[in-house]
Order: structure tokens, then C-alpha cells, then sequence
């Protein structure tokens, strides 16, 4: 997986019921404005407040309607149902698969490094790490995520923490054949600097077309340019994610004309003042020249 990843939006009703004909077209939207691969079933998805069934149904029309190569969120609490999740995947169509730390309970190093090994032996997939300390608090160490990335059905990591020094360390330790991405949109330019694959960003959401065109401009050797642009996102980043959360980004989506849906309870929709905001922070952010 190389270039911008959409950790895609999961569209539910205002019943809270899956909405998968909105999927289907928010699959296309995304699309059209530069994604380079779909992530369905991670944590912007709301997977954790989804069935092990409509995980399943979601992934299955991800990978009908997707042209983009499809990285399918599988991780679980546990080994059993993360497996059992991961198999199901690789049967809807998934390229290959994104586990979570273990979570919940804390756990060594040692014992997360046995968990992916177990994992990577026995799944159909390929296996990318996904480390998101802030809402597990749980972070794979680069040490461990080093060592991991020997194992051949090991093949990259999502690095969600935000700690540029801990991703040039699992960068030095993996080498340039493994796919690590950034999780935390602010830092794409910087992370992309430090030789990251891509992204995966709940930032691409909202704004996908101008999420790609850092990684564009960085590809073509433009990282000045690339900066500039990671800069003028990095206020609608922080709106979309630790301000407003996925309510918020939801509601940026819909004023855009993104077919998004609403997030499920526990979560409440924003405001009038905060989707005035969020409006605002789009807008700036796709004025920039």
C-alpha cells in the first residue's frame, strides 16, 4: 500500500442502521478525488461499534465498488475472533489486512511480538501492523515492529502515534521494503520526509483530493511545496479528529456532499457553531493554491 490512504467513513442512518447503497457511493467519492487505497473497518470506520457481520458486509462492498487496492481492518480484542475476522476478509475480497494491537489488557512486547507471529503464520492475508496508542494504549515499539517486519507475511505497519522519532526508528529498523504509514495527518509531509510508504488519514475523508496532493507533490520531489500544503490541513486535522471526532468529521463530509451518513451512539452530532467551523477550516483548506 503506497500513497493516501481513506480510512473510509462508515455511512449509517439517523436510526443507526448500515447504510451500504451510501457506502457503495462513497467508495466512488472518495475515488474520484485521489485515493489511492480504501481502509474499511479501522477506527474512523466506528468498527469497534459494528457486528462481526456488518464488518463483514461492509468489507464485501468495499471490495465489490472499489477500484483501489483494499486494506480491511480485522483486529479484535483477541487472537480467535481477530483470525476469525482476517479469514472473512481474505473470502470478501480484501488485499490484505490491518490488526490493532491487542487491547484492553495490557500486554509486554514480547507477547504482542508472539500475537503478529501467530497471526502472520496462519493468515491468508498480508498482515500490516496498526499501532494507535491513543485509543488503545497499547503502542507497539519499534524494537518490536523491527522484528516483525522479518516475517515475510509481515509486510507494513500503521503508525498512529504521532511520534516522528519512534517512525524514523521503525523506518531504520524495517528498511525501505516495508510499507510504513503514517496515522497522524498533521505530520504526512514529515512522516513522508522520514521515507513513509503513505498514509492512512481520517483527513482523506474530508478533503481527499488535497490529503493526495502532498503525497503527489512529495513524490515529484516537490517536499517544499508538500509542507506547505500538510501545514494548511493541519487545523482541519485536528477538528476532525481531536476536537470534533468523527461526529465532526461526518458532518464536514455531508456539508461537502460526501455521502457519510451519521455516526452511531454513543457519539452525538456537533453543533451548529462546530459544522460552521468545520466549514470554514474546509473551505480554507481547499482555497489553498
Amino acid at each position: 500500500m503506497h500513497g493516501t490512504g481513506v480510512p473510509l467513513a462508515t455511512p449509517f442512518d439517523e436510526s443507526g442502521a448500515l447504510d451500504e447503497e451510501s457506502l457503495s457511493d462513497l467508495v466512488e467519492w472518495v475515488e474520484a478525488r485521489g485515493a489511492d487505497f480504501l481502509v474499511p473497518c479501522g477506527s474512523t470506520s466506528e468498527a469497534p461499534l459494528m457486528s462481526p457481520e456488518e464488518r463483514t458486509r461492509v468489507i464485501e462492498r468495499v471490495a465489490d465498488e472499489a477500484n483501489a487496492p483494499v486494506l480491511a481492518g480485522t483486529g479484535y480484542a483477541g487472537y480467535a475472533q481477530t483470525i476469525a475476522a482476517t479469514e472473512t476478509a481474505a473470502e470478501a475480497g480484501a488485499d490484505a489486512a490491518l490488526v490493532v494491537t491487542p487491547y484492553y489488557y495490557p500486554h509486554a512486547q514480547s507477547t504482542l511480538e508472539s500475537y503478529y507471529r501467530r497471526l502472520a503464520d496462519e493468515s491468508p492475508l498480508p498482515i500490516y501492523l496498526y499501532s494507535v496508542p491513543p485509543f488503545t494504549r497499547v503502542t507497539l515499539e519499534p524494537k518490536a515492529a523491527g522484528a516483525l517486519s522479518e516475517h515475510e507475511n509481515v509486510v507494513g505497519m500503521k503508525d498512529s502515534s504521532g511520534d516522528m522519532t519512534a517512525f524514523q526508528r521503525i523506518h531504520t529498523l524495517a528498511g525501505d521494503d516495508f510499507d510504513l504509514l503514517v496515522g497522524a495527518g498533521s505530520v504526512y509531509a514529515s512522516a513522508l520526509d522520514a521515507g513513509a510508504s503513505g498514509g492512512i488519514l481520517a483527513l482523506a475523508n474530508v478533503v481527499p483530493e488535497r490529503a493526495s496532493e502532498v503525497y503527489r507533490r512529495h513524490a515529484a520531489g516537490d517536499d517544499d511545496r508538500a509542507r506547505e500544503l500538510n501545514a494548511a490541513l493541519v487545523e482541519l486535522n485536528r477538528a476532525v479528529t481531536e476536537r470534533y471526532g468523527i461526529p465532526g468529521l461526518k458532518a464536514a463530509m455531508r456539508d461537502r456532499g460526501a455521502p457519510a451518513g451519521y455516526a452511531r451512539a454513543p457519539f452525538e452530532r456537533v453543533d451548529e457553531a462546530a459544522r460552521d467551523e468545520l466549514n470554514g477550516l474546509v473551505e480554507e483548506a481547499l482555497s489553498v493554491e
